[in-house]
C-alpha cells in the first residue's frame, strides 16, 4: 500500500500540471504577465561591460514577451493533488484513516505550509515586477518575510518537535542545543539566496526535479511515507512545468515558483536529516551563489571582474558555450550529485 501511496501522487500531479498548463498559458499571455521594461542593471554591473551583460541577460528582449509566474503551474498541480487524495481518502471511500491522504500533521504540514508561504512571497514579488517599470518587491521586505518565516519554523522544530540535532555525513548526529535556531535561519537564508540560478530555459526546473525526486527517496528510506509522497507530488508538478519551460520556454518559473520550492527544500532537508548533504545535492546552486558573492567582492575591492558575468551560467554564455549545453551539463552534475548524496545517506544508516 505504501508504494502506491508514494508513487501515485507523482503521476497525478504530473497529469494535473499538464492539463492545467494550456489554460494558464492562455491567461498569462492574455494579461501580458511579463516584464514591461528591459533590465538595464544586473548583478553589480560595472559600466565597462554593461552592454555585453545586458545583451546576454535580456536575450534580445525575449524577457518582454515570455510570461513570468509559470511556477503557478506546479503550485496548482501540487495543491490539486493534495485535495484529490484527501477527497478520495475521506469522502469517496469513507476511510477514517485516510490511507491515501498524505497531508499529515506529523510529516507534511510543515513543508506544505512552507510551500504556500514561499508561493505567497513570490507572487507579491512577481506582481510588482510585471508592472510598468516594475522592479519587484524590495530586498529589505523580502528578507524580513524570509527571516520571520525561518524564525517561525526554527522555533517549531526546536520547541514543538524537540529537534535540535543535525546529522554529520559519515559521522553521526550532534546536538546543537539552542544554536539549532540560528543555524536553521542561516540555512534558510542561504537556500533562498540561490534564486539567481533561474536564468536559462529549463535550468532551475530540471535541477529542482532531480532534487525533489531524491528527497522522495530519502523520505521513503526513512519510512516517512507521507513526506515521500508530498516530495514526489512536487517533483511530478515540476516535470509538467518543465514540459513547457524547455527551450524555447513558454513561461518562466519566476519568484512565485522558486520561492515555493526553496522554502520547502529547507523543511525537507531538516525533516529527513539531510541538511548537511545540501552542499553536495545543490552544488550548482552553491557554485552560482558563491561566484556571485565573489564577483561583488572582486569588483568592490579590486575594481575588476572575477568572471565575465554573474550569475555563473551567464558567464558560460559569455565565453561562447551554448545555452542548451549549459543547461544539460548542469542537469548532469546535479544528477551525479544526487547519486552521491544518496550513497552517503544510505551509508549513514549503517
Amino acid at each position: 500500500m505504501e508504494i502506491i501511496k508514494v508513487i501515485l501522487p507523482f503521476f497525478v500531479s504530473f497529469f494535473v500540471g499538464m492539463s492545467f498548463a494550456p489554460w494558464l498559458l492562455i491567461r498569462l499571455y492574455k494579461y501580458k504577465v511579463w516584464r514591461k521594461s528591459i533590465n538595464t542593471k544586473e548583478v553589480f554591473l560595472d559600466d565597462e561591460n554593461k552592454n555585453q551583460v545586458s545583451s546576454i541577460i535580456n536575450k534580445n528582449t525575449k524577457d518582454l514577451k515570455t510570461p513570468r509566474m509559470g511556477g503557478l503551474n506546479f503550485i496548482f498541480s501540487v495543491l490539486a493533488t493534495v485535495l484529490i487524495f484527501w477527497i478520495v481518502s475521506y469522502v469517496v471511500t469513507g476511510n477514517p484513516h485516510g490511507r491515501l491522504d498524505f497531508l499529515s500533521r506529523s510529516q507534511t504540514w510543515l513543508p506544505f505550509l512552507a510551500f504556500v508561504l514561499g508561493a505567497f512571497l513570490g507572487l507579491i514579488d512577481d506582481i510588482l515586477t510585471i508592472k510598468p517599470n516594475g522592479k519587484g518587491l524590495k530586498l529589505f521586505y523580502r528578507l524580513i518575510f524570509v527571516n520571520l518565516t525561518a524564525l517561525f519554523f526554527a522555533y517549531w522544530f526546536y520547541s514543538k518537535l524537540g529537534i535540535s540535532e543535525i546529522n554529520i555525513p559519515l559521522y553521526g548526529e550532534i546536538d546543537l542545543g539552542f544554536w539549532f535556531i540560528p543555524f536553521f535561519i542561516l540555512v534558510f537564508n542561504a537556500i533562498f539566496a540561490t534564486s539567481n540560478i533561474d536564468g536559462l530555459d529549463g535550468l532551475a526546473g530540471g535541477m529542482m526535479f532531480i532534487i525533489y525526486f531524491i528527497f522522495g527517496i530519502f523520505a521513503w528510506i526513512g519510512e516517512q511515507y507521507n513526506l515521500s509522497a508530498f516530495s514526489l507530488a512536487i517533483a511530478g508538478g515540476i516535470l509538467a512545468f518543465l514540459w513547457y519551460n524547455l527551450a524555447p520556454a513558454k513561461f518562466y518559473m519566476s519568484e512565485v515558483g522558486y520561492n515555493a520550492l526553496s522554502f520547502t527544500i529547507v523543511i525537507l532537508a531538516f525533516l529527513t536529516k539531510s541538511v548537511l548533504l545540501m552542499p553536495i545535492l545543490m552544488v550548482m546552486f552553491l557554485a552560482t551563489l558563491v561566484t556571485t558573492i565573489l564577483q561583488v567582492f572582486w569588483i568592490r575591492v579590486f575594481k575588476k571582474r572575477l568572471i565575465k558575468i554573474a550569475p555563473l551560467h551567464h558567464h558560460f554564455e559569455a565565453i561562447g558555450v551554448s545555452k542548451n549545453l549549459i543547461v544539460t551539463r548542469y542537469w548532469i552534475i546535479t544528477f551525479l550529485a544526487a547519486l552521491l548524496s544518496l550513497m552517503i545517506y544510505l551509508q549513514n544508516l549503517n
